[in-house]
C-alpha cells in the first residue's frame, strides 16, 4: 500500500500525548474520552555500532507516531529489560525475568486501577517475552480490561519489506539502524552471521558477536526504513483498533 501520508521518523511533537507532559488532572480528563494507553517496553543493550537504546527508541518513536494520529496516551518508556547475555558489553543493564515480570504487571494493574481498560504494549526486545507471559495470567484476573502486545521486529509487516529488499533482518543489523538509533559511524561491508549456541554465558556471547551485531548489512537505504517504519505504524494503528 502506499504509505506516503504517514510521518517518517516523528521528531517530538506538540501534538504527541505523553504522560511525561501532563499533570494528574490533564490524565483524569483524557480518560473520560478514552480509555487507552500505550506502554513501551525494551532495554538497555549493547546494538552494535548503534544507541544502547535501540530498544526502546524504535518502539516510542511508533508510539509517538501512533499517538499524533489517534490521541491515545504514551506512558513514560520502560528503560531496563531482560538481557543477561549481553553483560559483557559495557553499557547493558539487566533485569532478572522474576523483576521484569513483577515491574510490567504492577505498571499495568496500576494503569488499570487508575481507569485505563485497553492497554497495548509495544515491546522492542525479544527478551521481554517472559512479561508477555506474566500479562497473559495477569489478564484472568483483570475483567473487561482488553491487552495488547506488539512485538515489532517479529511482524509479517518487517518481514514482508526485508523479503522485498531481500535483506536478512536481525539484531543490530541494518533493520535496527534508524536515523534515530545511529549513534555512530556503520561499517560498510555486511558481517558473515556468527554460529551461536541459543543458551550461552556473557563472556562466550561477547566471544561469539564481537562487535555485537548479529550479521549481515549494518545499513539500509532511507527508503527501506521509511519503508519499514511506515509498516510497523500500520500495525500500531491496527493494534489500537482493539477489535
Amino acid at each position: 500500500g502506499n504509505h506516503r501520508d504517514l510521518p517518517s521518523f516523528p521528531t517530538r511533537r506538540s501534538s504527541d500525548l505523553r504522560i511525561e507532559d501532563l499533570n494528574w488532572m490533564d490524565v483524569e480528563s483524557y480518560l473520560q474520552r478514552d480509555d487507552r494507553l500505550m506502554l513501551v517496553t525494551g532495554t538497555t543493550e549493547q546494538h552494535g555500532y548503534l544507541s544502547l537504546l535501540t530498544d526502546i527508541k524504535i518502539p516510542l518513536a511508533l508510539a509517538d507516531a501512533a499517538s499524533q494520529k489517534t490521541d491515545v496516551l504514551v506512558a513514560p518508556p520502560l528503560n531496563f529489560g531482560c538481557s543477561p547475555y549481553f553483560l559483557a558489553y559495557p553499557g547493558t543493564f539487566s533485569l532478572r525475568a522474576s523483576t521484569l515480570m513483577d515491574v510490567v504487571e504492577d505498571i499495568v494493574r496500576s494503569a488499570v486501577q487508575t481507569g485505563f481498560r485497553r492497554i497495548l504494549v509495544l515491546n522492542g526486545h525479544g527478551g521481554n517475552a517472559p512479561a508477555r507471559a506474566r500479562l497473559r495470567e495477569a489478564v484472568n484476573d483483570l475483567p473487561g480490561i482488553r491487552l495488547g502486545w506488539y512485538d515489532w521486529w517479529t511482524s509479517h509487516s518487517v518481514e514482508a519489506v526485508a523479503q522485498k529488499h531481500g535483506l536478512q533482518p536481525t539484531h543490530a543489523n541494518w533493520m535496527e539502524a534508524f536515523p534515530f538509533t545511529i549513534v555512530s559511524e556503520l561499517p560498510e561491508s555486511p558481517k558473515v552471521p556468527p554460529q551461536v549456541p541459543d543458551i550461552m554465558d556473557a563472556a562466550t556471547a561477547r566471544r561469539l558477536y564481537g562487535d555485537g551485531s548479529f550479521g549481515g548489512p549494518y545499513q539500509a537505504s532511507a527508503e527501506v526504513m521509511d519503508e519499514l517504519f511506515a509498516a510497523c505504524l500500520e500495525d500500531v494503528l491496527q493494534l489500537l483498533k482493539f477489535e
